[in-house]
């Protein structure tokens, strides 16, 4: 039976990061946003924070939905999420770019089916008639 869902969210924990790339703004957001595009995603905006003393926070937001990072350079450890819709882009390419640009040792993961749309229909109050991540005249 084909498991339909609308989107993909996977979980990552890097473990045994670069510090000094966990604490540059500037090369986090760059890999976060290299890591959308070589998913094949389409870049809408990315914002990104430095904290004091050290640590980034950032988003990408994509038509697909998004990807964010938390950075702790301190324990060499980052907590991302990749999140996805639609069949053309694909979380686990961003997901092993990361891995790589962040020197990470170790990780774990964890992928959540969202959207699903047998729950979709299940609850709603109304039909709903052909289920698409994004409206028909959009794909085509």
């Amino acid at each position: 039976m084909k498991t339909e869902q609308l989107g993909r969210h996977i979980l990552v924990e890097y473990y045994n990061c670069d510090e000094d790339i966990l604490n540059n703004h500037k090369l986090i957001e760059k890999l976060m946003v290299d890591a959308a595009k070589k998913a094949k995603a389409t870049v809408v905006e990315s914002v990104f924070h430095m904290f004091n003393p050290y640590g980034v926070s950032g988003a990408v937001v994509i038509s697909e939905s998004h990807l964010t990072i938390h950075t702790w350079p301190e324990f060499g450890y980052a907590s991302v999420d990749l999140f996805t819709c639609g069949s053309h882009v694909n979380p686990w390419i961003a997901f092993d770019y990361l891995l790589e640009g962040l020197k990470a040792e170790k990780s774990e993961s964890t992928e959540i089916a969202r959207g699903m749309v047998d729950k979709i229909r299940r609850y709603s109050n109304k039909d709903l008639g052909n289920i698409t991540y994004k409206p028909e005249e959009e794909i085509a």
